[in-house]
Parts: structure tokens; C-alpha cells; sequence
């Protein structure tokens, strides 16, 4: 009879474990993290490659810039000044005494042989009245060479309406030299016209090519 009034006892049933689900702030903190991470190396890998491309165009730059200055070579230019024109007190004979420049533009020496320049009566045509000796030297690097002479021009009785007409030329043959290890051959050539008053001996009209 006892048994009739005690109250039933349920069986229990094990509970299943529960499914932990993780938080979504914690799956975008993670994400995030990520994310930021690969950003950050691309930003580094993208960095690497512009500093890399700009080494690589400077250096195009400097080698292009070095080759059009510093390895080109010029063929010096050679150029007559200070012309003075005298004349004996006995004689008609002219005497030149003039200059003449070789101006190396190049970052190496030019190194000239000896040569015989000319001097012409008239434009050029005319025959050769006058020569004098140029020595083997050299023009250094970015520099202007100097030469003095001095010639006699001959007689001036044959004078067209008080002028002579005169043309020295000359043709200097020898190597540019860069960093004594490159060497190319240039010939530097003069052809300077000018025109003698012979009233007074001055000197006008001086071209050259």
C-alpha cells in the first residue's frame, strides 16, 4: 500500500552536451587579424617591387646619360684668332702672327700628331704662299689648346683694290683617350678665311668651317 502513494519517480534521461558556438566577434577579430597580415605584406610586397623598379629605371638613366656625355666623342674643333698682319719698312712682304685654338669638348685628353698647315692667297683656290709646323701635343680634357706662329706672307703688290684675300688651313689627325683605356681616332680640320686691308694691315672678315 505504501508503494501505491509514493509519488512516481521519472527516470532521467543524460542531457547531450551542449554546442558550444563560437562568438562572430571573435571570428571577425580573427579574420580581421588576418586579413590585416596579408595586408600588410602585400603593401611590403608592393613597396619592395616600386623601390625595385625605380633602382632599375635610375640606373637605365644614369648609364644612358654616361654614355651620351661622358663616352661620347667629339671631334675637336680647331679655330684661327688674334691675327696681326705687318709689313717690312723696306719691303712689301707681310708677316702673319696669329693663333690658332683646338678646343676638346671630351672628358678625355686629345692627343694630336705634327702636322704642316697652309696658307693660301685668295678664297682657297689660289697657291700656297706660306707654311708653318705644327708639333705633336695634346689638348687636355674639356680644355682649349693654344698655338702661336708666325709666317711670311710674301709680297703684297698683288693686292686687288687695296685687300688681300688669305685661307689657312690645316688638318690635325689623332685619338681622343677616355679613362686611358678607350681610344678613338679623330681628325680635326681648320679652313679660316679673313682678308688683309693692306692700308693699314688690318685684318677682317675671319671666318671659319
Amino acid at each position: 500500500m505504501a508503494d501505491k502513494y509514493q509519488p512516481e519517480v521519472q527516470q532521467g534521461y543524460p542531457l547531450a552536451p551542449a554546442t558550444v558556438v563560437p562568438r562572430s566577434d571573435e571570428e571577425y577579430g580573427r579574420y580581421s587579424s588576418q586579413s590585416e597580415a596579408e595586408m600588410k605584406k602585400k603593401k611590403k610586397r608592393t613597396k619592395c617591387i616600386a623601390y625595385i623598379a625605380i633602382f632599375a629605371v635610375f640606373q637605365v638613366a644614369v648609364i644612358l646619360a654616361f654614355s651620351l656625355t661622358v663616352m661620347r666623342v667629339r671631334t675637336p674643333k680647331v679655330r684661327l684668332e688674334n691675327i696681326v698682319v705687318t709689313s717690312s719698312p723696306t719691303s712689301s712682304d707681310l708677316r702673319l702672327s696669329a693663333r690658332i685654338t683646338v678646343k676638346n669638348t671630351n672628358f678625355g685628353r686629345f692627343k694630336y700628331e705634327s702636322t704642316l698647315a697652309s696658307i693660301r692667297s685668295g678664297n682657297g683656290g689660289g697657291p700656297v704662299v706660306a707654311q708653318f709646323a705644327i708639333e705633336e701635343a695634346r689638348a687636355r680634357a674639356r680644355s682649349t689648346k693654344k698655338i702661336n706662329f708666325v709666317a711670311d706672307l710674301g709680297s703684297s703688290g698683288s693686292g686687288n683694290a687695296g685687300t688681300m684675300d688669305f685661307v689657312v688651313e690645316a688638318r690635325m689627325r689623332g685619338k681622343v683617350e677616355l679613362m686611358r683605356v678607350i681610344k678613338r681616332k679623330k681628325t680635326a680640320e681648320m679652313a679660316c678665311n679673313f682678308t688683309v686691308v693692306l692700308a693699314n694691315n688690318g685684318v677682317q672678315n675671319l671666318r671659319c668651317k
